[in-house]
Order: C-alpha cells, then structure tokens, then sequence
C-alpha cells in the first residue's frame, strides 16, 4: 500500500470533496466521485479551462440510492480507464472501542444499541483512491462548531479496499 505525503494531489482531491459535500450540511446519503485528470479534463473541455484547479478534478455521480448499504453498491462499480480515482463521501455512527464487547449480532438489536449508546459519534467519512493502489480518508465529528478533520492514509480500511477494488 502506498501512503499519501501529506500536500500529494489525491489528498487535495478528498479534501475538495469533503468541502463540498460539507457545504450541503450533514444527514446526506451517500455520495460517490470519479477523479479525472485535470489536465485531461482542460484538453477536452477547452472551454473549463479557467473554473479547473488541482491535478485531479471530481465529477459527482449519480446518487448511489438509499435502498442498499453503500458497501454493498461499491463493488459492482467498475470505472472507465479515462478515471484516474474516485471517491466517496458516507456519513455513520461510530461507537468507542469499549462498547465492542456489548454488540449484538442481530442487525436490528444492533441498530438500536448503537442509536441509543451515550458515547455514539456521528461522522463524515470521506475516502479517495489513485489506480496507483494510494489512498486518503478523512473523518469529521459533527460535534462542534468545526470539529477538525482527521486524516490518513488508511482511516477506513474496509471502505479504501471498496474503492480500489472498484479501480481494477
């Protein structure tokens, strides 16, 4: 796995996304990005030449639906060659590790525990990923007036691996 030095052109891409989807507030569904080249984009779109920053340009998708967990919708996706990266914006609940021992194995048991647990944190989970196999992950509180954002390379494993998948 390659790591992401901290000013490369993928993270500036995820935090582009981030902004913007941070822009619309919280309680969204999930949204998902192609990264494309920007110098591709220039080439082709002569006309966007001035409105186009950073290496990498994101182009929303169409919604992803609400009907499926969106881990279950990331690996049917598969991208074009002319798509350097993508990305995706989620939002969930998170608990601390203390409360893993308490879990229930029903979903529905779980859905409850976790809604109704004193330390439970909502979060905004942004990921992107290169072809190369790079990625970024950032993850904001709701809590506050402008909680930080946490970022690394790997924040989110299961959710990295969704999107280099979707990239082979």
């Amino acid at each position: 796995m390659l790591e992401v030095a901290p000013d490369s052109p993928l993270r500036q891409a995820a935090l582009e996304v981030e902004r913007h989807v941070a822009e619309a507030g919280w309680d969204q569904p999930p949204r998902l990005f192609a990264l494309v080249s920007t110098e591709q984009l220039r080439e082709s779109h002569p006309e966007l030449a001035d409105q186009l920053d950073g290496d990498y340009t994101p182009v929303e998708q169409e919604q992803l639906g609400v009907d499926r967990p969106v881990e279950e919708i990331l690996p049917t996706i598969m991208w074009p060659e002319a798509v350097d990266g993508c990305a995706v914006v989620i939002e969930r609940v998170m608990l601390p590790p203390s409360a893993e021992a308490d879990l229930p194995e029903d979903p529905d048991e779980l859905a409850a525990y976790v809604a109704a647990h004193p330390d439970r944190q909502e979060v905004r989970i942004v990921a992107a990923v290169l072809r190369d196999g790079s990625g970024h992950t950032g993850v904001r509180a709701r809590d506050g007036e402008d909680p930080p954002l946490l970022e690394g390379p790997d924040l989110v494993p299961g959710l990295v691996e969704l999107l280099r998948a979707s990239m082979s």
